[in-house]
């Protein structure tokens, strides 16, 4: 048997072990062990290397896959790029990374999206709210819905913070407009 021949069996091996420990369903491992070598390989260490939970790592090879398919290139080339390799190479727990990874992939994946969140995070933080009213958008800005959030402490701590709010209402309208006139995120196809 090749060297190559016992590299890939030896991957698909460690594959299975892995897919079998986490309960990964039969659909998502044959998707992985269909991939190239190479991409097969890269996307165990990743999974090794930062310890995914089952829904973690299809969530992870779906993102890879689109990335892969849009920017027809291969998923080890993705994960040999600098911000992912920083994330595997990287200190701090394998959740932290995990989630880092994740929020990396998904930035990639779909970056008007990616670049809007960053605005609406710059536009709350530009208010200078105090800790006590929270501004919420929708998750992955899916609706146009915004919420305000008040957690006070005493009747004189809400009168405040009902005042902070009241004085931002311009700029949170602003903010609230945003939510439902993007030119919608669809090109991300």
């Amino acid at each position: 048997m090749s060297t190559a021949r016992s590299e890939g069996q030896e991957t698909d091996d460690a594959i299975r072990r892995w897919a079998a420990a986490r309960h990964l369903p039969e659909k998502h491992l044959a998707r992985w062990l269909a991939l190239a070598h190479q991409d097969r390989a890269v996307l165990m260490e990743v999974a090794e290397t930062l310890n995914l939970r089952t829904g973690q790592l299809v969530a992870a090879f779906d993102l890879l896959e689109e990335i892969a398919l849009r920017e027809r290139i291969k998923i080890a080339t993705i994960i040999a790029g600098a911000e992912i390799r920083r994330i595997l190479d990287g200190a701090g727990s394998a959740p932290g990374r995990a989630r880092d990874l994740l929020d990396t992939l998904r930035a990639q994946r779909f970056p008007r999206l990616h670049r809007l969140t960053e605005r609406f995070a710059l536009e709350i933080a530009a208010l200078g709210l105090p800790g006590g009213v929270r501004v919420v958008l929708p998750k992955d800005l899916s609706s146009d819905e915004v919420r305000i959030e008040i957690c006070a402490r005493g009747g004189a701590d809400m009168l405040r913070l009902i005042d902070v709010v009241s004085n931002a209402r311009e700029a949170l309208g602003r903010i609230a407009d945003l939510t439902g006139t993007d030119d919608s995120i669809d090109d991300e196809v």
